[in-house]
């Protein structure tokens, strides 16, 4: 373990279909298991790790309001219990690794979680546990992406993590265009202005005004998460326009 962590405390936006099968629903064991063992891996670093759960793997609000006759409030505040679904079986099979695990949520369900409190949040980092945020804002019509961003600058992390099934940020769908280039940095008003799609823009305009750098990776690889943390340059690295004309800091050249 080094003696200094390359960054002190982040957040890792982990999606709900993570959790599934490709192409499946609801939680399979052995993609549970190993973004536990993944994440954990990481936290052994000494980083404060908070992590944001999405919900598409269980239900997606804005879906369910086209394809049946509900309201989509009701339809989002149906989409924040798959989070909550998925952050408790997280919780357990982080703890079953052998670390200590938090569920907070944005809505009130006493008796599966603890509500979101920053200065309690922030308490259960001190005491070397990772905490997993679930229920999103707690507010309809907002993404978990909205609820990354939002975290992240309430505890004040040094970075955002956003887990994906790709190695970064494409000019184009590199599934669909074989010629597709990957950034290495990207600044927040070109991802903007070429609407890149890498969150959504209430989440990317947060970052953009806090100065709150994201990097987008894949998590998919055994080891990504904890090579992130220990500043290796993978992925797409999110930042200002006058960082992002700058070489991505390593471990060697931070120091």
């Amino acid at each position: 373990m080094p003696d200094h962590p390359f960054y002190k405390r982040v957040l890792l936006k982990i999606s709900g279909e993570s959790f599934s099968s490709p192409g499946g629903f609801g939680i399979d064991a052995n993609e549970l298991r190993t973004i536990s063992e993944e994440i954990v891996s990481a936290a052994q670093s000494g980083t404060q790790i908070a992590v944001v759960v999405g919900g598409g793997n269980m239900l997606r609000g804005a879906d369910l309001s086209k394809r049946i006759d509900i309201d989509q409030s009701t339809a989002d505040y149906m989409g924040m219990l798959g989070t909550i679904m998925n952050g408790m079986a997280l919780k357990e099979a982080i703890e079953t690794c052998g670390h200590q695990a938090r569920v907070m949520s944005a809505i009130d369900v006493p008796a599966i979680a603890e509500p979101f409190i920053r200065k309690r949040a922030i308490r259960h980092f001190e005491k070397g546990r990772i905490i997993i945020l679930v229920a999103g804002t707690g507010n309809p019509f907002f993404t978990t992406d909205t609820c990354a961003s939002l975290r992240a600058t309430e505890l004040n992390v040094d970075i955002l993590l956003k887990a994906t099934k790709v190695d970064g940020i494409y000019d184009s769908d590199p599934a669909k265009n074989a010629s597709a280039t990957r950034y290495d940095v990207l600044s927040y008003q070109e991802a903007l202005e070429r609407q890149l799609g890498v969150m959504d823009l209430t989440a990317l305009s947060m970052c953009m005004e806090r100065n709150l750098p994201v990097v987008v990776f894949d998590f998919k690889q055994h080891g990504n998460i904890k090579r992130v943390i220990d500043g290796e340059p993978i992925g797409t690295l999110l930042t200002s326009a006058a960082e992002a004309a700058q070489p991505r800091s390593t471990p060697a050249n931070r120091a």
